[in-house]
């Protein structure tokens, strides 16, 4: 994980060009997801699912990874968990290099347009993830979206504009863009705006500054959607940034996802 988020920044900053070649590896573009991890409920049926979203260039394993450092091996007796892997696509924050990403960006601002055809080419792989739960019996107001960084992006997008009536949302790190297309949908009444979300921010983040995800709250909250955003301690933009704090801010979600989908 640490040697992801090194190369990650290390190209986004466009350091030297010595540690560019270090960085690249050459992928092949994929329009689909990659491979799906899960973690199966305890008991014969699952009453409840939780989609976990990862941020850019990791993948569903990796996200997995983590969770387990902070936790340990985990499950629940009625809760499946479903941690995706994005499509490989050109990233143009990367110089157009190949990487897991769930949609392309224009830069790491708030301030400048969606890339709507690639939020477009997600939605539908995203919709299909959840109709394939809904159809094995999870009822659609039972199933949780949510993420780091850019996986939290995509947990507002699916939850407050792709698959109205999910159970609830949240976000690490995260934030929408100032003119973001959820703001848009969310301007017409839906069932988008009967679910909760709750998001945390590292209040030193330097990759994706605090102020862009409370801004994303106070927005969201604008739209009339009912949330929660909490301020931890954190000095660069990773789920690993503090141990203890990550610990309790996933604990935090966990406890805000069992009261919802009321396990």
């Amino acid at each position: 994980m640490r040697i992801f988020y090194y190369s990650l920044i290390c190209n986004i900053l466009n350091l030297s060009s010595g540690c560019k070649r270090n960085c690249q590896t050459p992928m092949k573009m994929s329009a689909t997801l990659g491979p799906l991890k899960i973690i199966k409920q305890k008991n014969a049926v699952n009453t409840g699912t939780v989609i976990f979203f990862h941020g850019s260039g990791d993948t569903g394993g990796g996200i997995l990874d983590w969770v387990k450092f902070l936790i340990g091996d985990f499950t629940s007796p009625h809760l499946k968990f479903l941690f995706p892997t994005a499509p490989l696509r050109p990233y143009k924050p990367l110089n157009g290099e190949m990487s897991h990403v769930w949609f392309d960006r224009y830069d790491i601002v708030p301030t400048v347009p969606e890339h709507q055809e690639t939020l477009a080419s997600i939605d539908v792989q995203i919709k299909r993830l959840i109709d394939g739960e809904v159809a094995n019996g999870t009822a659609l107001n039972k199933i949780i979206v949510g993420g780091f960084s850019m996986g939290g992006a995509l947990a507002l997008h699916t939850a407050y504009r792709n698959v109205p009536g999910l159970a609830g949302a949240f976000a690490l790190s995260s934030f929408l863009n100032n003119e973001s297309s959820v703001y848009e949908a969310l301007q017409s009444p839906s069932e988008c705006h009967a679910t909760p979300f709750i998001m945390f921010h590292g209040d030193h983040d330097t990759l994706v500054p605090s102020a862009w995800g409370e801004a994303t709250y106070k927005g969201l909250k604008k739209q009339g959607v009912n949330g929660e955003f909490h301020m931890t301690s954190q000095k660069q933009s990773s789920p690993s940034y503090d141990g203890k704090k990550s610990f309790d801010d996933f604990l935090e979600t966990t406890v805000f996802t069992f009261s919802i989908l009321q396990c």
